[in-house]
């Protein structure tokens, strides 16, 4: 099967990942109206997705189970399936019981995307999975990037149920395209490759640190994700009426991190992790503590470096499994990764909704997420830095220490 046919649909598979994920944080914007099935309270109405979010990593967890008994071509299949039908279904929601089951329905769903498809897209990446996962990356980003704006453009030009039907049926079409694909056979046996003998030592700091790294960016980048366009609406437009303005100036925020993804999947084919990994987590906590207390258009370039902080970490933590952890493992390492990651990601929702209605705005929500930040930038001072990532063949040169 042409790999390039692999990629794009499993690129295509990340970036509806993220949308989806990101479509209540804008809808409930034109959700909450007084009189209305959900009411107006905008953070009751939000964590009706932390059973999405909760899912979402919850599910993660048995993918490397799951791949063995049922192989990732079937399970790839059932994320496309299974994720369009429960977003078609939460556009004909009518209660908030009904959207939040459906919602927590398609996290379920979009769990088997990082573990079982970012381990097809290193194995079919070969020896280059930095430019690979950067691009996939971006590909992920431009999901965000798009969720606020598109969303925006869809409720108020067709109403919120709009927001939720059209991916959905995206997500069936992409669906369709994927069962026409040949067999995964060459990829799976791929798995089985020879990995070098990497000092054990060293795979367990790597292991620790990815852990500390889970559970610390989960909530950054999903509470950032998730509260970008109600800080925009609150620091720029301040009327629903201009909503689509909120939306737009989240996209270009959120775009800075894909380009930030795109140039450091190039970066980490010829750099060691640590060196890019590092200056990256210097950003982040200082850009959020300005972006808490900032107002008017200087926010958009504070969330923009936020986001290239944040978002680039991302295919530096993907890539470090794919440097460290042997092939046979990955899918199993990349559902412990994202269990544990998306843990933090689903306590960001309700979190975030309940310090913006008792403090009234979105600043002590920030802080927090700046405290977040300051955890990975610990984790990036520990990782190793070894030239042997770069030139895998050296590691079998060096003294493997006894167990």
């Amino acid at each position: 099967m042409p790999t390039s046919r692999l990629i794009a649909l499993l690129n295509a598979a990340h970036g509806l990942t993220h949308y989806s994920l990101l479509i209540l944080p804008t809808a409930v914007l034109s959700m909450a109206m007084p009189g209305g099935p959900f009411g107006a309270d905008y953070g009751k109405i939000l964590a009706l997705a932390t059973g999405m979010f909760l899912f979402y990593g919850l599910c993660s967890l048995p993918q490397g189970w799951l791949t063995r008994k049922f192989g990732r071509r079937a399970l790839m299949a059932a994320f496309y399936f299974g994720a369009g039908a429960s977003l078609i279904a939460s556009g004909f929601a009518v209660s908030p019981w009904m959207l939040a089951a459906t919602l927590a329905l398609a996290g379920v769903f979009v769990a088997i995307y990082h573990p079982v498809g970012t381990a097809l897209l290193v194995e079919a990446a070969a020896d280059k999975p930095g430019r690979a996962i950067g691009v996939n990356g971006v590909c992920g980003n431009v999901g965000v990037a798009l969720a606020p704006m598109v969303t925006a453009f869809l409720a108020v030009r067709f109403g919120w149920h709009s927001a939720f039907v059209l991916p959905g049926a995206a997500c069936v079409l992409l669906g369709v395209l994927w069962l026409r694909l040949p067999s995964l056979d060459g990829h799976e046996r791929r798995a089985g490759q020879k990995f070098p003998p990497i000092p054990g030592h060293l795979v367990r700091r790597a292991v620790i640190v990815l852990l500390l790294i889970a559970a610390a960016s989960g909530m950054v980048f999903n509470g950032f994700t998730v509260l970008i366009p109600k800080l925009m609406q609150e620091r720029l437009a301040g009327s629903s009426a201009l909503l689509p303005l909120a939306g737009l100036a989240a996209t270009v925020a959120t775009l800075c991190g894909a380009v930030t993804q795109f140039t450091v999947g190039r970066m980490i084919d010829r750099m060691t992790l640590k060196r890019v990994f590092l200056p990256m987590a210097l950003v982040a906590a200082p850009a959020l503590l300005l972006l808490a207390f900032a107002q008017g258009f200087v926010v958009v370039p504070l969330a923009g470096a936020v986001a290239a902080s944040v978002f680039g970490q991302v295919t530096v933590n993907e890539t470090m499994t794919a440097r460290y952890i042997a092939p046979a493992l990955r899918v199993k390492m990349y559902s412990v990764r994202f269990f544990v990651g998306f843990l933090g990601a689903a306590a960001a929702p309700p979190v975030i909704g309940w310090l913006h209605d008792s403090t009234g705005n979105l600043a002590s929500a920030v802080l927090l997420l700046a405290v977040c930040s300051a955890v990975t930038l610990g984790c990036a001072l520990f990782f190793p830095d070894r030239r042997e990532e770069l030139n895998p063949q050296l590691w079998g040169a060096l003294p493997q220490p006894a167990e």
